[in-house]
């Protein structure tokens, strides 16, 4: 029999007695370990349910030093974080994947300079298990500064510079592009523009490689084919509006991302020009928010954020356990995906 005082937190010990097995069984089951029996395991967490214990959080951080927490951080402007569906899709599957490890998620969004030094001493401080971090513009010092820290930490995409050391989850963005722009090609497109991403993106120049190597261009005909578009539909639709007045024959656009491909079917519109009849269109991140909705729906190379951030919560959680995955760097593949503006 449990006795219990009035109003007393439960213990480790009362949970043990409830279900009749050992404080250190009671302990194992709690901590998750794969040492105890069906039957051991089916008492204590019944007894957890009966009595509403809750682990004391600062003991086991003491005992395990682990703070069941993982920091997202996102190093891009916040207007862009809550407008761009990518970024949301981000956070969105960060949040449930981290949440299916019992992992509390911290959201650290970086822009200045002030909110980098801000973070750098955030991730040293002992305040999370480890990081995913998404910084993909050139300029940003956070890849380096994350170097000398001693947390686990996987990227998202590829950072610029070295990876010696570094531990990524990328798309095939190049090869993504490629099919995108040979399937243009495929259907009768004879002149294919592009609509390209900020230079300072990996992400972006991967893309525009695949494009090249597609069309067989030269700097010369690349310069006169491509607009870049920033990733925004407005930038899609002023880059859309300058390649009509310079390549008035074009017949197929690929657009980098499918905002991009909604702005600039927005433009083909306006130029009174017909999506696929006059113009076909393909996007790139099959964006569920953005790619079904556009009119006609868009063809669209399909990069799967939730595998992408899964594959990364694995990979970090491995790190955590002080296990090292035999590639440091994985690239996932990516698909076509048709609908009517090709």
């Amino acid at each position: 029999m449990v006795v219990q005082r009035p109003n007393a937190r439960p213990t480790l010990e009362d949970v043990a007695a409830r279900a009749g097995v050992s404080r250190a069984t009671a302990s194992r089951v709690l901590n998750g370990s794969p040492k105890v029996s069906p039957a051991a395991l089916e008492s204590v967490n019944s007894a957890v349910l009966e009595l509403g214990y809750q682990p004391n959080q600062a003991a086991r951080t003491l005992v395990t030093r682990r703070t069941g927490a993982v920091a997202v951080l996102i190093s891009e402007p916040q207007p862009k974080i809550f407008n761009d569906p990518h970024f949301a899709g981000l956070v969105k599957y960060s949040a449930v994947a981290l949440g299916a490890r019992d992992s509390q998620m911290v959201l650290v969004l970086v822009h200045t300079p002030e909110d980098q030094l801000r973070a750098q001493r955030f991730l040293a401080g002992g305040h999370v298990d480890g990081a995913l971090l998404f910084t993909p513009h050139q300029d940003d010092p956070l890849p380096i500064l994350v170097r000398k820290l001693a947390l686990p930490v996987v990227f998202g995409g590829r950072p610029w510079g070295s990876l010696r050391g570094l531990h990524t989850v990328d798309n095939d963005n190049e090869n993504g592009a490629a099919m995108a722009t040979r399937y243009l090609g495929e259907r009768g497109c004879r002149q294919v523009v592009s609509i390209t991403g900020p230079n300072d993106e990996l992400a972006a120049t991967d893309r525009l490689a695949g494009f090249r190597a597609a069309t067989g261009a030269d700097d010369r005909r690349l310069a006169e084919i491509t607009e870049g578009g920033s990733f925004s539909r407005e930038g899609g639709e002023r880059a859309m509006t300058a390649l009509l007045a310079r390549v008035p024959d074009l017949d197929g656009v690929f657009a980098a991302n499918d905002l991009m491909a909604a702005g600039a079917m927005a433009a083909l519109r306006a130029a009174g020009k017909r999506v696929p009849q006059d113009v076909a269109v393909v996007g790139f991140d099959d964006d569920e928010s953005v790619a079904p909705h556009t009119e006609p729906p868009l063809t669209s190379v399909r990069q799967d954020i939730g595998r992408q951030v899964q594959a990364m919560v694995d990979r970090l959680f491995s790190l955590i356990r002080g296990e090292e995955p035999r590639q440091r760097h994985q690239l996932l593949p990516v698909e076509l995906v048709h609908r009517n503006s090709a």
